[in-house]
């Protein structure tokens, strides 16, 4: 049989196209929110309980779906999720009420909440350590790729086919993914396309870390993990940063729209800006890590963390987003924030492959994945009181400032002082 030359790159490639569809499905929300409040009669606080509704199914099962994956494995894990995810979203096309559509959004929080830990899995199987931050980085531009394309693919649907037709075919679009995803994933030592020396390429390096299944139950694989002072150095982070990020997915178009006088048409231009620039800054911060490392001479955590850094003091042009009058200028600073937010977020990837042995990584970045998604359920319940009062000032002024707090526990629980690296590249 044929091998394929660099076949670790190709998996990579399939996951992102994955990610990709599933913030294609998950986005899809957002898009349509100034016509659901319409054609439901739906208030900003009900739709702000939609919101919520995903956020907490996503924040509760990430863990489980970490430890399923670390379990079972991610080839028959993934597909399972994605399968499932993909039909809930073509359900959405049956809403009738706000009620409906929160259950619906409930489930597809379930289902989609194996991404972020499996997105470390296919990092830590296929690529060795020196190499992880720039394919950190590129796995990543899944997360943004499919909202900087769903303002414009589920507006042109909805407008031609109506609201229902932009859930169903999304949703199709995953269904399709999840049956190649079947047929050609497969982990570095089972894989038929690979080389023998791409497989010692990547299975043989000193670095590399225990491949074994993980044996323990999910309850006491959360206990260890959460006895590690370390894990806290990306949690706390976590917690902080995603409220952007959720913001920018559903209520930034609704955003546009209340407060900017934008029309559906002019947000499907350019609502999906922020995307485009978190994509750019998912890719740059892998490479800014290789910078900091070869320039600074400093370890692969640390570099991470000053790549991390450097996200965080971007993100402080959210607090700039009221004082603009123009809502060009504040999609421009929204853009520049989701160019922060997605640094962040790759290199807490990084972190936990770092520091954690490879058949932990799932588990761990699902219960990441839990601090973050729980405060992102906060943040919207949160929004959903504050902007029929105060409008959103207030929301991106506390934006702009989350991530700095967030560096400083770094710096404090994960950086390792007095560590530096003669193989710099």
């Amino acid at each position: 049989m044929v091998k394929v030359k660099q076949l670790r790159w190709s998996m990579l490639v399939l996951f992102i196209a994955g990610v990709t569809i599933n913030y294609i499905t998950r986005n899809s929300l957002g898009i349509l929110a100034p016509e659901l409040e319409r054609i439901l009669h739906m208030s900003t606080q009900e739709y702000s309980w939609v919101v919520a509704a995903f956020q907490a199914a996503y924040a509760i099962f990430q863990p489980i779906c970490g430890w399923a994956l670390d379990f079972i494995g991610l080839k028959v894990g993934f597909f399972i999720f994605a399968t499932a995810w993909a039909v809930v979203c073509m359900l959405h096309s049956l809403a009738t009420s706000w009620q409906m559509l929160a259950g619906l959004r409930f489930l597809m929080g379930v289902t989609e909440s194996v991404a972020v830990p499996a997105n470390l899995k296919i990092l830590t199987d296929w690529f060795p350590s020196k190499e992880r931050s720039i394919a950190a980085g590129w796995a990543g531009v899944g997360f943004s790729f499919g909202g900087m394309l769903a303002p414009p693919l589920v507006i042109a649907i909805h407008l031609n086919y109506g609201w229902q037709a932009a859930f169903v075919v999304t949703g199709f679009m995953g269904l399709i993914w999840a049956g190649i995803w079947k047929l050609y994933y497969n982990n570095p030592k089972d894989h038929k396309l690979i080389s023998e020396e791409e497989k010692a390429y990547i299975l043989d390096e000193e670095t590399v870390r225990s491949t074994e299944p993980l044996k323990t139950n999910l309850w006491t694989s959360i206990k260890d993990i959460c006895k590690v002072k370390k894990f806290y150095g990306v949690a706390i982070p976590a917690f902080l940063a995603e409220p952007a990020w959720q913001t920018m997915s559903f209520f930034v178009p609704l955003y546009l729209a209340t407060e900017r006088g934008m029309n559906l048409k002019q947000i499907a231009i350019f609502a999906w800006l922020p995307f485009l620039a978190a994509d750019i800054g998912s890719a740059a911060s892998g490479y800014l890590a290789k910078m900091y490392r070869g320039k600074f001479s400093l370890s692969n955590n640390n570099a991470a963390i000053w790549s991390s850094i450097s996200g965080a003091c971007l993100m402080i042009s959210l607090a700039f987003v009221p004082f603009v009058d123009s809502p060009y200028a504040a999609i421009g600073l929204i853009s520049i924030g989701g160019f922060g937010h997605a640094a962040i977020s790759a290199m807490l990837g990084v972190l936990i492959m770092e520091n954690f042995d490879s058949n932990q990584v799932a588990s761990v970045n699902g219960i990441r994945g839990f601090s973050a998604w729980t405060s992102a359920f906060l943040f919207s319940l949160l929004i959903g009181k504050v902007v029929p009062s105060f409008g959103y000032n207030p929301i991106f002024l506390c934006m702009g400032f989350f991530d700095i707090i967030g560096a400083a526990f770094m710096l404090w629980l994960i950086y390792e002082k007095g560590v530096r690296t003669l193989n710099s590249k």
